[in-house]
């Protein structure tokens, strides 16, 4: 089961990331707290609530398969959110 405690540990370190990234930005462009930067934190702070509940489910047929899904799901958002990571910059 090590794979899930990895995948456990990706979800945060990416998302966790990000959400450092957004406050480097905001620091190093003079604009803290601003709405877009905190949209993104919203953001962040919601997939990782919304991964790791799916990763924490019990009644999957597939345990292996779904993980897969989680991972590709993660993937696809961190990507979305660096993309408008790179809009606040």
């Amino acid at each position: 089961m090590a794979s899930i405690r990895e995948l456990k540990k990706d979800i945060n370190y990416v998302l966790g990331d990000i959400i450092e990234a957004v406050s480097i930005i905001e620091v190093a462009n003079g604009k803290q707290d601003s709405k877009e930067g905190s949209k993104i934190i919203d953001s962040a702070i919601a997939t990782f609530d919304d991964l790791i509940s799916k990763v924490n489910q019990k009644k999957v047929d597939d345990k292996k398969a779904h993980l897969k899904k989680v991972r590709m799901e993660l993937e696809k958002k961190a990507t979305a959110l660096v993309e408008e990571l790179n809009k606040l910059g």
